[in-house]
């Protein structure tokens, strides 16, 4: 029996959605991309989207919200990848603060997966910015460990996904479902 649980995304590199994907297996649901959703989502008792982090932003999330609320989506579930390790907690929890008000940091679940940076699928412009970035930590002078690590993580293609990393999201939507 199919949960009553639907997995919508935005997925630039591919991270997102093959998070979406084994999100949507282990929950025996659909999972479709942002563009392809249902017109009523009032059937499903649990919506979950998932994009990627952006310059620090859940791309795509005021979007999404109006859409979904549009569309008759009863309970939200945010879950966003990037290629900052889950150990970063403060940088995440900083994140959450920033992308939510505090009222939607209390209402809606929101999980961060740790996913990684593929330069091959990236967009020009996306590219060219992650090039910048790196090059300007070539410049900087006295760099702190965090600097470093910075420098580090972005200078190549790398993927540091794992499906374990969907267990409490999966745990949430069943919850929910």
């Amino acid at each position: 029996m199919k949960n009553n649980i639907i997995i919508l995304y935005n997925s630039k590199t591919g991270f997102t959605q093959k998070y979406a994907r084994l999100l949507a297996e282990e929950l025996d649901c659909p999972a479709l991309p942002l563009g392809e959703a249902p017109g009523d989502l009032s059937q499903y008792a649990a919506v979950a989207f998932g994009s990627r982090l952006h310059a620090g932003v859940v791309d795509g999330w005021k979007r999404a919200q109006k859409l979904l609320a549009g569309r008759g989506a009863r309970k939200l579930v945010l879950f966003a990848t990037g290629a900052m390790p889950n150990e970063a907690e403060d940088t995440i929890q900083k994140m959450w603060e920033q992308n939510l008000t505090p009222a939607e940091l209390d209402a809606i679940p929101h999980f961060y997966l740790q996913a990684g940076l593929c330069y091959e699928r990236m967009g020009g412009v996306d590219r060219a910015m992650m090039k910048l970035a790196a090059w300007a930590m070539t410049r900087k002078k006295a760099k702190t460990p965090e600097d470093e690590a910075f420098q580090s993580a972005i200078a190549r293609s790398y993927d540091i996904s794992d499906p374990k990393y969907i267990v409490p999201l999966a745990d949430c939507l069943r919850r929910l479902g």
